[in-house]
């Protein structure tokens, strides 16, 4: 299975990395507050690069 690495810019102007084998999964989870606590904290959150 392939992996991929992603790039989000937070609500706040700051970035996030992660990896993950589901993107669009992975994405709701970080727009749903289910992500990591960088994210959570800086909702929307829009997907830069992957």
């Amino acid at each position: 299975m392939t992996g991929y690495m992603y790039i989000l810019e937070c609500s706040d102007g700051s970035y996030y990395t992660g990896s993950t084998k589901d993107l669009d999964r992975r994405l709701k989870q970080h727009q749903n507050g289910e992500g990591a606590n960088h994210t959570k904290k800086r909702l929307p959150v829009k997907r830069l690069y992957y």
